[in-house]
């Protein structure tokens, strides 16, 4: 059971990035998903989470910049994140619950340059 994170990379302000999630040893539709990220010096944050429905929720800070979602199809979910700004900078994850266990992607690093 393991879970990809990818898609990271380095912009600059303003710009956008899409991140991906996948997943091996499960099937990742069955299942809501969160994407944290943890900057340096940081605690982990909770950025977005998707259920296995739809629905999503968002944290103030990215609300209106930041999408989650899902593609069944490729039983994959995504972030989509516009107007980075240099305070978005980190190690994104995305992480699930599955048989009671969190498990964590390996995290993709964003780095927004002003």
């Amino acid at each position: 059971v393991q879970l990809q994170a990818s898609g990271g990379g380095l912009v600059q302000a303003g710009g956008f990035l899409r991140l991906s999630c996948e997943a091996s040893g499960f099937t990742l539709n069955d299942y809501a998903i969160g994407w944290f990220r943890q900057a340096p010096g940081k605690e982990r944050e909770l950025v977005a989470t998707i259920s296995s429905d739809g629905g999503t929720t968002y944290a103030n800070a990215v609300k209106g910049r930041f999408t989650i979602f899902r593609r069944n199809a490729e039983d994959a979910v995504y972030l989509q994140m516009n107007s980075l700004a240099p305070e978005d900078t980190a190690v994104y994850y995305c992480s699930t619950v599955v048989r009671g266990v969190r498990r964590w992607g390996q995290g993709t690093q964003v780095t927004v340059s002003s």
